[in-house]
């Protein structure tokens, strides 16, 4: 009888191993190796989901660059990504090290500050309809404190409801990015912590010369999850204004899938994604150039 291979079990078959990873792999070919490359194709072409497809080559994105829409969706996706980057990246940073701190109460904390990221966006896009209703609970406020003279309907008004959709989109995503930070925050020895307080250094310089150098691979990876879930804005759009009022909400996110299911532009709808994936992917590169190397070992 022939001995098994060194690191083989005897009995064990050559492909026993690329059977365990195989349910997975299957999964992400049939869910998103095959629709990737499948819009690919379809940016291509011209195509209304019921008559066969036509080929216009690079047709579809000819017609993107002279589409003003696509260039508004992609400039209130910057907006997006712009405004929601303190939201994200900054403020759960500062929560999370008030969260890593011993006091009392504080997984309740923990657990009330996460609560809206297991919430439906649907339900979360409701609930804020009414507080930015003209007679909503905001107005209210604002205007019994003598802050507003007359009450602001805010998804109604160009000015006010892109920056009021940043501010639900952050408010509803900021427990997951605070539980990275707390999960960076924890790797840190306290004994670095005791030694700068030893040495005078404040709450602030505390911060900036331990906490920020040392937990800069979460703080890439939270610049990175921003980006993607900036660019890729619908459900709070969907829910709330429809990308109005005149486009001014309007993301690049809700345009593609408007194009795709309601106009039925499944190629130009495509060829939108298309150009959405290497922007994405362009951005992820830079970040990882610009947090490479920077790492700092305690």
């Amino acid at each position: 009888m022939r001995a098994p291979r060194p690191g083989r079990l005897p009995g064990q078959r050559w492909y026993t191993p690329y059977l365990f990873p195989l349910p997975a792999l299957i999964l992400f070919g049939v869910f998103f190796a095959w629709p990737a490359i499948t819009a690919i194709q379809l940016s291509f072409f011209e195509w209304d989901a019921i008559s066969e497809p036509v080929f216009v080559g690079a047709g579809n994105f000819v017609r993107l660059m002279g589409d003003d829409r696509f260039w508004t969706g992609l400039g209130n996706s910057l907006l997006f990504l712009v405004g929601m980057f303190p939201l994200l990246v900054v403020i759960p940073l500062l929560l999370a090290v008030l969260v890593n701190q011993r006091l009392p109460g504080i997984k309740t904390f923990r657990m009330l500050y996460y609560l809206p990221v297991v919430t439906s966006m649907v339900a979360v896009g409701v609930a804020w309809e009414y507080v930015f209703n003209q007679q909503g609970v905001l107005n209210w406020i604002l205007t019994g404190f003598g802050i507003l003279d007359q009450p602001i309907q805010y998804l109604l008004d160009p000015v006010w409801a892109l920056p009021a959709l940043v501010l639900v989109e952050g408010w509803k995503s900021m427990g997951v990015f605070m539980m990275i930070y707390l999960a960076g925050l924890q790797t840190i020895p306290t004994n670095l912590y005791e030694a700068a307080k030893v040495d005078g250094a404040s709450a602030w310089h505390r911060l900036r010369h331990i906490t920020v150098p040392l937990i800069v691979p979460y703080i890439a990876v939270t610049l990175t999850m921003e980006m993607l879930e900036a660019m890729q804005v619908f459900t709070s759009v969907y829910v709330m204004t429809q990308g109005g009022p005149q486009d001014s909400t309007l993301t690049l996110g809700y345009y593609i899938w408007s194009a795709a299911f309601q106009k039925y532009d499944m190629g130009y709808a495509s060829a939108m994604g298309l150009v959405l994936w290497v922007l994405l992917i362009l951005m992820a590169l830079a970040n990882y150039r610009i947090t490479k190397g920077r790492t700092v070992t305690p």
